[in-house]
């Protein structure tokens, strides 16, 4: 599938320059380099499911928190994330890189006191690596180390305490317009933490010591061990819901090799002469990032079954929230993007109700692995494929057709091989009456909440590709596939050809 490509000129002229949020900015390189068929993260060898987590949290607009020990390239990941940003333009000087177009409200208070920032500052353009703010995690990160202090040179001077010029932030707001970093989350102490609450729920710093709110513009990065290693304090579940939990291994033993032999210390000349290299100016358009993947009723439907499942499930101490299916239709949509492809299918949805699910469930302490986090997070990943079974075994769909010949041709393609699915369709008449009724189902469940293309599918289907049509059939065909498998109608040589999602071993016992 062909992607065009927007073509820009190398400068930019701030009249026509539109300000765009950091959320849009890393969409944007994301979804440019997988269109090119780069990888978007280069920097990171392995760990390729952790670095697909990653890139599907940033694709949905959300912060992620990576769960390891020492060691694993947290920090590296994180830093690599800044070369997905462009050059923005900033207010010279400005700590906090203040927007030259905003309007006064978001302004930093030197900025806002200006009445005219850009001329009387000037405009510098900052490159990605400025756009990232660090704050180590210890039992000392406090308010200060977090957001900031007073100046008391500036108080020395004559300025009022409560004056917010008097006011110096740091690790957050220094994080404007770009990365905030928080190495080893849970050694904050918990009540420093809750700091963090309206960063990520409302955008904005609050600093109540001076009647002042910033807003700001964002994407946390954190860090840290789970419950169960010593020095870690309690994430409060209302911020580690607003996160998405993902576990970064140590790399395989070739990768490491190959790290190894890579970043081993030589003498290099560019390093020496290292200075910020010359970079096009581009910027995204808000057509560029918006989200033109779609999932079918069906998909929609499952993952809101698989998600409510999760909250009478008996292997649960913590239940999922409403949050936990927002994200998971958002993640859904993030693997399609990752794989370059126009519609959803049921491996999407497990890999989308993975990443929402494993920080925002509880597993009952007697399944959880204290010596190892890695085995707790693959329980959760388990877990979220046997909810999207028992959604699969629960879901109530009629096709309204002869089980037995609907099962033959089933059987039938099972061995012949699909190829074209329209033309797959015309020679099986049971398959194509039910995908039939998929389809007319999809055209009363057309609602103005879904996308663009969502409604093409559902309301203008001829306005679209041909192989947004065959991506569709297929989800079609996979999900009767599963139905099928489900009510014994065909056998487990399912497994050979589509994505099954299994009810887990572990699991499985239990409930016998």
């Amino acid at each position: 599938m062909k992607f065009d490509l927007i073509k820009r000129p190398k400068t930019i002229d701030l009249g026509e320059y539109k300000p765009l949020s950091v959320v849009y900015q890393l969409r944007w390189s994301i979804l440019q380099k997988v269109r090119r068929g780069e990888d978007p993260l280069p920097d990171i060898q392995g760990r390729e499911e952790a670095k697909q987590d990653v890139l599907r949290a940033l694709l949905s607009g959300t912060h992620a928190y990576l769960v390891s020990e020492e060691g694993t390239g947290k920090t590296r990941l994180a830093r690599s994330l800044t070369k997905l940003l462009p050059r923005v333009p900033a207010i010279r000087g400005c700590p906090y890189h203040d927007d030259p177009l905003w309007p006064k409200d978001l302004l930093c208070a030197r900025c806002r006191s200006s009445k005219d920032p850009q001329k009387e500052y000037g405009v510098e353009f900052i490159p990605g690596q400025r756009r990232f703010s660090r704050i180590q995690g210890n039992e000392y990160t406090n308010e200060a180390k977090l957001l900031g202090l007073k100046d008391i040179h500036a108080i020395a001077q004559g300025r009022s305490p409560s004056d917010p010029q008097v006011f110096t932030g740091t690790g957050i707001l220094r994080a404007n317009r770009g990365i905030l970093f928080i190495d080893e989350l849970p050694a904050i102490r918990t009540k420093v933490q809750v700091l963090l609450h309206p960063v990520l729920e409302e955008k904005k710093a609050i600093l109540e010591e001076y009647n002042w709110e910033h807003i700001l513009d964002l994407v946390l990065i954190a860090t840290g061990n789970p419950l169960g290693f010593s020095h870690v304090n309690e994430v409060p579940r209302p911020l580690l819901d607003r996160l998405e939990l993902i576990y970064m291994d140590l790399p395989e033993k070739e990768t490491e090799r190959e790290i190894m032999l890579k970043e081993k210390f030589m003498v290099d000349e560019h390093h020496l002469q290292q200075g910020e290299e010359a970079e096009t100016l581009t910027y995204p358009t808000l057509e560029e990032v918006e989200r033109k993947v779609a999932a079918p009723w069906w998909i929609i439907d499952l993952i809101n079954m698989a998600v409510r499942e999760s909250r009478t499930c008996p292997w649960l101490e913590k239940k999922a929230s409403i949050r936990a299916t927002t994200k998971a239709i958002d993640h859904t949509y993030a693997s399609v993007e990752l794989m370059n492809r126009r519609v959803a299918n049921l491996r999407d949805v497990a890999q989308g109700l993975k990443l929402a699910l494993r920080g925002r469930v509880g597993l009952r302490a007697d399944l959880v692995d204290f010596e190892s986090p890695k085995n707790s997070l693959e329980k959760c990943d388990e877990l979220a494929e046997y909810l999207l079974c028992k959604a699969l075994a629960d879901f109530d769909f009629r096709w309204e057709v002869s089980n037995d010949k609907l099962a033959a041709e089933l059987n039938t393609l099972l061995t012949e091989g699909t190829g074209n699915l329209t033309s797959t369709l015309e020679r099986c008449p049971e398959l194509n009456r039910v995908i039939a009724k998929m389809r007319k189902i999809a055209t009363d469940k057309a609602t103005n909440e879904l996308n663009r293309t969502e409604r093409d599918l559902a309301l203008q289907p001829e306005k679209l590709s041909q192989d947004i049509l065959e991506e569709y059939n297929y989800s079609a065909l996979e999900t009767i596939y599963n139905l099928a498998w489900h009510r014994n109608l065909i056998g487990d040589s399912i497994r050979d050809r589509f994505y099954v999602p299994q009810m887990g071993s572990f699991l499985h016992k239990r409930q016998q």
